[in-house]
């Protein structure tokens, strides 16, 4: 323990009731939970099978596992388990099934198990149409985060609507019942309440469970913590370590008023908080601490930092998305050829997984290899998959897995049974899938191979591919845009998203696909075929997949919810602005002090150098709309920015540039020999 700060010694060393860390970013938490674990097990005499570490994801768990083994060298540590919560409620249920309901045995449904359970549902319901399958089942996971069951739920409706709701709530639970299965929710609902009504079984595992220590407090939902409160019973025997600052999961559940609810439930809870930083630079912090500043806090703290003040952080003020895309790329090129920077080393950081498309084609274009990390691939994303099948099944129409994609996509009533005998009559045949729907206009079936319904919808599905199969040969943007105009396919896309919002977050994704081959054919695929172009785009997808497995030396690009727990030495902070961050929906909904945690968590990540970008304008649903400064640029302290109108280079620095690119040059000319 002899590099542990007091504070940190503090934490590890106390024993004596309940404790909460308020451990600030890059304060050294993990480090002080896997020295406590290694304190209590040598020192505080409790077996390693008696204490229980919790977590929220299977790569914290054994992160957490590896640093513990290190700490715990030389002693007893058989039994000692490290676990995410799912994977503790998994265990009780697994111990106790007849005392949850459930037989030995029991299935655990995923989230598209649970999904197809409420479609069939939602089926018989009246007005079904007004109920997006996502958002009821969002909405019931969110009854069940806060520990509320059907029969409450209804109790509190407050209009027909959620009543409807309720009683598919109700509906769906019955149904899992029937099938002997619980959802991923249940694995912390059912515990939780079993623990509520059966005071023997929560005896024994108070009993198992002697000391208990939680990370990431602050992301606990109602559930959750009921049930650390249970097992950690009227003893108070835990550690919980948080920051109410870096809460920024209230759309999954978390809570982060659980921190205070703790000095409610204990009394004798003793607080210890951890400000020094390890991370970054004071200047980056000061600007954290600023920001932070302005939301509300239980429990005040300030972080500080021994590293110096460090770069002056600075804003970019950009166009337009492209020209931001263009200046981060040039800045990553000199922090490559003029710093000498490795790529792992840097990331950008947006709100929202459609800022990556831009990003992505501006690092392609200077061959700079990057990485999507803890986010969706952009195509990797159901809608770019789904337009990208009909541009494959427009340059080749022999391309029988993207015909089977959006045959029903959107839903044309063509069901299994259909499909499978199209499948036998194209092998009898010799022919593609589309080849036969086209064939089945002139060729005469027998009644028992098609019904006249069948033919009619498959036909129509031909004829629509074939209407812009021409034009798609001398403008694949135009065609495809008037494909995706004919099929209403924004239009579905609203009808199957949780928000209005989220369908046109989609939308903006084919919108930059669009865009992208728009580059494409009036740039170096200039007369060439719209199946050179796919081609393109499909090894393109294919090289970043395999860049993201083998990890390497590459740019990360992520959201600002993925870069929690991350930290780089050069961070771009991009799209800062009102309507991106703080988001829209934030706005509307006034829940702006959690987008200032998730912008304060973007600020965080940095140790060396912070850029933010903002944009004059964006193009949004295909229009260009004006664009404003997000007012956290405006809270911040101009004084302690390097704005980019105040930025003058010295001769040394623009020469810098010069070479970085020339560098670059090279570097591209030498790899293509």
């Amino acid at each position: 323990m002899s590099g542990l700060n007091s504070r940190q010694l503090d934490a590890v060393q106390y024993t004596a009731g309940p404790l909460l860390v308020l451990a600030g970013a890059g304060s050294g938490k993990t480090r002080v939970i896997t020295q406590k674990i290694a304190h209590l097990i040598g020192h505080a005499g409790i077996p390693a099978r008696h204490i229980r570490a919790l977590t929220f994801t299977n790569k914290a768990a054994r992160e957490m596992r590896e640093r513990v083994s290190q700490s715990v060298k030389g002693l007893n540590a058989r039994g000692l388990n490290i676990s995410t919560f799912h994977r503790l409620g998994l265990d009780i249920l697994h111990r106790h099934p007849e005392r949850a309901g459930l037989r030995t045995g029991f299935s655990l449904f995923d989230a598209q198990d649970a999904q197809t359970l409420i479609k069939e549902h939602l089926r018989g319901v009246p007005a079904a149409e007004n109920l997006s399958l996502p958002a009821a089942q969002q909405r019931i996971s969110g009854w069940k985060n806060d520990f509320i069951f059907p029969d409450q739920a209804l109790s509190r409706a407050e209009d027909a609507f959620e009543a409807r709701l309720a009683t598919l709530y109700a509906d769906y639970e019955r149904s899992l019942s029937a099938y002997n299965a619980v959802d991923f929710d249940d694995l912390i609902l059912r515990p939780a309440q079993l623990f509520r009504t059966q005071p023997d079984l929560l005896e024994a595992w108070q009993g198992r469970i002697r000391y208990l220590l939680v990370d990431e407090y602050q992301d606990t939902n109602g559930a959750q913590y009921e049930l650390v409160r249970h097992l950690a019973g009227v003893r108070g025997a835990f550690t919980v370590v948080g920051d109410d600052d870096q809460s920024i999961y209230a759309w999954r559940g978390a809570r982060p008023e659980n921190l205070a609810r703790l000095k409610d439930d204990y009394p004798t809870l003793q607080v210890i908080m951890l400000e020094q930083n390890y991370r970054s630079s004071a200047s980056i912090l000061g600007l954290a601490n600023v920001l932070i500043a302005r939301n509300p806090h239980v429990f005040e703290k300030r972080l500080w930092s021994e590293l110096g003040a460090g770069e002056r952080p600075r804003v970019l003020c950009c166009k337009d998305e492209t020209h931001e895309a263009e200046r981060v790329a040039a800045e990553i090129l000199n922090l490559k050829f003029a710093a000498k920077i490795p790529l792992s080393d840097i990331a950008i950081l947006y709100r929202g997984n459609h800022q990556a498309a831009t990003f992505e084609q501006a690092l392609s274009a200077h061959k700079l290899p990057y990485v999507i990390s803890g986010g969706t691939s952009f195509f990797a994303r159901a809608e770019i998959k789904d337009v990208m099948a009909y541009l494959r099944l427009l340059a080749n129409p022999e391309d029988d897995v993207a015909f089977l994609r959006i045959v029903n996509t959107p839903r044309r009533e063509i069901g299994s049974t259909t499909l499978q005998q199209l499948a036998d009559y194209a092998r009898e045949r010799g022919t593609g899938l589309l080849a036969t729907c086209i064939a089945l206009e002139t060729a005469l079936m027998q009644p028992e191979h098609f019904s006249n319904r069948q033919r009619e919808r498959l036909t129509t599905f031909a004829r629509l591919m074939t209407d812009h199969t021409t034009q798609a040969t001398t403008d694949p943007v135009a065609a495809m845009t008037a494909l995706i105009d004919t099929i209403e396919y924004r239009q579905w896309l609203r009808d199957n998203a949780s928000s209005k919002q989220i369908a046109d977050w989609r939308f903006d994704n084919v919108t930059s696909l669009m865009n992208w081959l728009e580059q494409l054919r009036r740039g170096e695929y200039h007369g060439q075929t719209l199946a050179n172009m796919v081609a393109h785009l499909m090894l393109r997808d294919a090289l970043d997949r395999q860049d993201d497995a083998d990890g390497g030396d590459g740019v990360h690009l992520m959201t600002l919810h993925a870069a929690k727990g991350l930290e780089f030495s050069h961070v771009f902070l991009v799209g800062m602005e009102e309507d991106l961050l703080p988001h829209r929906v934030s706005i509307d909904e006034d829940s702006i002090e959690e987008e200032r945690r998730l912008a304060y968590v973007g600020i965080t990540r940095a140790r060396r150098s912070l850029t933010f970008t903002f944009t004059r304008r964006r193009k949004r649903y295909g229009k260009w709309v004006s664009s404003e400064p997000s007012r956290f640029l405006r809270e911040l302290p101009r004084e302690q920015l390097a704005w980019d109108d105040d930025r003058i280079d010295t001769p040394e620095q623009r020469k810098a540039r010069v070479l970085a690119h020339l560098g670059n040059l090279r570097e591209i000319l030498s790899n293509g020999r």
